[in-house]
């Protein structure tokens, strides 16, 4: 059978956000009679907020990675690693008393913490990047808020999800999209010892991925696009972030040892695949959703085109 319905705004879905949702519909419709390239900035300065309020717990950790660097005092009896590591708990206490964060979502969150601290202890140990500075919460080489940056991509994809509304078509079954997954993670380890399968990686996330189209909300109707080239844009945005947190020295590849350089743009490969990991144990979480058109003469899809 063929469904046709209005989907809700996404703000409703999130109490945090739902309050305000009276007052943002008489901006909207400010904007909106002033014509149709007033509608079209409201909207694009709408999906600006959105996504700035979904990187909200990155945004502040790369804020303190920063400031920590120009102003945390050199002598603290308290290292800087430790401050950061028990700043991002508060942070992430914060979201979840607010309820700008489910705890269903600071679940999976916390299972990204262990997957990315896992990775630290063993990345470390083989020499792949290094932790500078001394610290008391930490685990081998790792420091212990090391993991709340792999956190920091699960916390914006749970909110950007929610905030967005997504919907999807052409979606992989679940349990395929998590033996990707295990795969991915799995080589992250054993490329150390034998080949790197990262190519034949790429081209699985690609089959699996290439005609699921992700619908978004912004305002009034959903937007679309390839959920690939999402993936990418997301990695790109994490390498960018990568790159100021070697700046502040939080961490040092081995080329940066002598004095700063850029993260060589191979990494974002490498966020890429990380990104997949992280999307589904969002996905497994969230469940997605068919997207059904919400205009008359927008084509049908067939409920069946999505398996989840």
């Amino acid at each position: 059978m063929l469904l046709r319905k209005n989907h809700p705004s996404s703000a409703k879905l999130w109490p945090f956000t739902a309050r305000f949702i009276s007052a943002e519909e008489r901006l909207s419709q400010a904007f909106e009679s002033k014509g149709p390239w007033a509608a079209g900035l409201y909207e694009f300065l709408r999906f600006g907020i959105k996504q700035g309020w979904a990187c909200l717990f990155g945004g502040l950790m790369v804020a303190l990675l920063i400031a920590t660097k120009l102003w945390y005092p050199a002598g603290a009896s308290l290292a800087r690693y430790d401050f950061l590591f028990i700043a991002a708990i508060l942070i992430q206490g914060v979201l979840i008393a607010a309820r700008l964060e489910t705890l269903e979502e600071a679940k999976v969150i916390l299972l990204f913490h262990v997957v990315g601290t896992a990775m630290e202890i063993f990345k470390t140990s083989v020499g792949s990047w290094a932790y500078p500075e001394a610290s008391l919460f930490k685990i081998g080489n790792a420091p212990l808020f090391a993991g709340f940056m792999y956190a920091a991509v699960g916390s914006y994809l749970a909110r950007v999800w929610r905030l967005f509304d997504f919907r999807f078509t052409y979606h992989p079954p679940i349990w395929a999209t998590i033996l990707l997954s295990v795969a991915i993670y799995i080589n992250f380890f054993a490329h150390h010892y034998i080949s790197d399968v990262r190519l034949a990686l790429f081209a699985l996330t690609a089959l699996l991925f290439g005609r699921t189209t992700v619908y978004f909300k912004v305002w009034r109707v959903h937007r679309h696009m390839p959920l690939l080239l999402g993936f990418f844009l997301v990695s790109l945005f994490i390498w960018f972030a990568e790159n100021i947190g070697t700046i502040t020295g939080a961490w040092l590849y081995p080329h940066q040892a002598k004095g700063w350089s850029i993260v060589p743009f191979t990494k974002l490969g490498a966020w890429f695949l990380l990104m997949i990991i992280s999307y589904v144990m969002i996905a497994a979480l969230n469940r997605p959703q068919i997207f059904i058109p919400e205009k008359k003469n927008e084509p049908l899809v067939k409920p069946e085109s999505v398996s989840a």
